[in-house]
């Protein structure tokens, strides 16, 4: 009877420690041991940071930051339940002793319970330090440290400590499930065209598979590092059945492949998606073919270059708990629209309205979106994702504020965000003209715009893109200029400043849209809409404990105060 109950209690501690927690997407064991486990997410646009410590033990537990992996200069909190309840303080270390409680205390605790010996303790706090104690949580690794108790005597910790450096907003995990094996999808011995922009489409089948796999990392193959801009790997339908190697884009069988499965930019590293989720590949899904796309930016037209670039897919038979997808959102890449030159900060929006994906898909679901890849070309200077439901902003789903064109990555969202169906997405892309003297045309060149994001989401659905385009026909009759070619004369001859650019841009987004929403097997839902406004949200401010205290302390009073008028007056 005792056996049973130990192996109940060890099953129910495992399922607890592996159960999905949409804010707290990310988790290390920070000891050999694995007695201290740590789980965490955060949200970059509100500047807050999410913890949860989970240690064998029904003591007190620390935990922090160090600048050199010990106590001196380290930033921590210490709680734990006992015999009168649970405590937990913010503290800084000046040394190898006792540390001292902050005078203002910046962590804020959501729960700390104790069970069956082990302490698990929740804690928010601001990603930026608040003040000269804390320290602030950078995008590099920092120095975590930890300790505990066997009992809530908060004394020498002895050897129940140690160190672990963890990059806790770039988090990227490194798993070795069973069965792991990887394959490749790449360009064998193609010579790079000498021209200075060049899309080239391969389809090919990808290995079969008896059983159902996930993929569950994807890192890039490059060979030609100077050449290669970026690489697209599309499923194609059920009724392309036959390999080929084209230009994109110049025959229709490659336009019929558009359901993304892997992207991967410039700058960009390898790729792993979080332990809830994996791209399906094999059994039911392996008769499918692939495109490979990929866009050479050959600068300096140079000849003969041969290039066998592509994307490394490693896969197990161990099936995650979800399907993952992705889907592209934004604007059309088309040439129906143009960024002015001299433009400092000209705006363009795609819209996703998710309520039309009942149209194309017979049992749609809400999206958990878990990562985005941003993409822009050359004038691109900032993407921001908004995030509407009800007409109303709620969130921005992600944001770069400095985007940079040689650096464009698949990141992390910090948590995993829902899209329920009917909300809104809005994708602005803001672009830098100013050393330009022509317009810049929406398209595929690299001295073209684009404004995207590629949403890497669960359960997978079969969906390939979101997006909108301006109305061209409305927007040729709001500028007075219905004809297509008078229009084209008028924008390439336009005297373009401060007035000019700014009236179109707000005629860009005043104008209705035309939202489409396509499926895998190219069944289009095409509807209108029109651009909400987006704002900024506010970071999360600072507030201790004490503020909070204090907050509520007034509130009494003034509550105490109005029951005195109404009783007494």
């Amino acid at each position: 009877m005792v056996t049973i109950s130990l192996v109940l209690l060890l099953l129910s501690v495992q399922w607890s420690w592996a159960q999905e927690d949409p804010l707290l997407p990310f988790s290390e064991h920070l000891d050999p041991n694995q007695k201290v486990h740590l789980k965490w997410g955060f949200d970059e646009i509100q500047g807050t940071i999410l913890f949860e410590l989970m240690v064998r033990t029904s003591g007190w537990v620390g935990f922090g930051f160090s600048p050199k992996g010990g106590m001196t200069g380290a930033d921590m909190v210490i709680g734990g339940v006992g015999p009168k309840g649970s405590y937990f303080t913010d503290r800084h270390a000046g040394g190898n002793s006792m540390p001292v409680i902050d005078q203002k205390q910046n962590y804020k605790l959501r729960s700390l319970n104790e069970s069956d010996g082990i302490t698990v303790m929740k804690f928010q706090r601001s990603i930026e330090a608040c003040d000269e104690n804390d320290l602030t949580i950078t995008n590099v690794p920092m120095k975590l440290i930890y300790a505990y108790g066997q009992t809530d005597d908060i004394t020498y910790h002895s050897a129940q400590r140690g160190t672990k450096e963890v990059n806790l907003l770039k988090y990227m995990p490194r798993v070795n499930p069973p069965n792991s094996k990887y394959f490749d999808l790449t360009m064998i011995n193609f010579t790079v065209p000498a021209n200075q922009t060049h899309y080239h489409c391969k389809i090919m089948k990808a290995p079969t598979f008896d059983r159902k796999q996930h993929i569950y990392r994807i890192e890039p193959v490059i060979t030609n590092f100077d050449l290669v801009h970026h690489l697209l790997l599309y499923r194609c339908p059920l009724s392309v059945t036959e390999p080929l190697e084209v230009e994109c884009y110049k025959s229709l069988r490659t336009s019929l492949c558009m359901e993304t499965i892997a992207v991967w930019g410039v700058g960009g590293g390898a790729f792993e998606l979080p332990e809830v989720a994996g791209l399906p590949i094999g059994g039911n899904v392996g008769d499918f073919f692939y495109r490979l796309e990929v866009h050479y930016n050959n600068a300096n037209k140079s000849k003969g270059r041969v290039d066998n670039s592509g994307l490394r897919f490693y896969h197990t038979s161990e099936l995650r708990q979800h399907d993952a997808g992705v889907l592209g959102t934004g604007l059309v890449v088309a040439p129906g629209y143009a960024i002015p030159p001299k433009a400092k900060s000209f705006l363009t929006y795609g819209l996703c309205d998710t309520a039309e994906i009942p149209k194309v898909l017979e049992t749609p679901t809400d999206l958990q979106v878990f990562s985005v890849m941003l993409h822009t070309h050359l004038a691109g200077r900032k993407v921001r994702v908004g995030h509407f439901r009800g007409e109303k902003q709620i969130d921005f789903l992600a944001a770069d504020e400095n985007y940079d064109f040689e650096y464009q990555d698949v990141t992390n969202l910090g948590k995993t965000k829902t899209v329920k169906l009917g909300d809104k997405l809005l994708v602005e892309c803001t672009y830098n003209t100013e050393n330009r003297s022509t317009l810049t045309w929406g398209g595929l060149s690299t001295s073209d715009e684009m404004c995207l994001a590629f949403l890497f989401y669960y359960p997978a659905m079969n969906l390939s893109g979101c997006m909108s385009f301006p109305n061209t026909a409305t927007l040729r009759s709001e500028m007075g200029t219905p004809a297509l070619n008078t229009w084209l004369n008028m924008m390439s001859s336009k005297t373009w400043n401060d007035t000019s650019i700014n009236q179109y841009q707000q005629t860009l987004k005043r104008i209705d849209q035309l939202v489409v929403i396509a499926d895998s097997f190219k069944n289009i839902s095409r509807n209108t809409g029109l651009i909400p406004n987006i704002s900024v949200i506010p970071s999360a401010p600072c507030m201790s404990r004490c503020d909070t205290k204090n907050i509520a302390f007034l509130w009494l009073l003034l509550c105490l105060l109005v029951q005195f008028m109404q009783k007494y007056y």
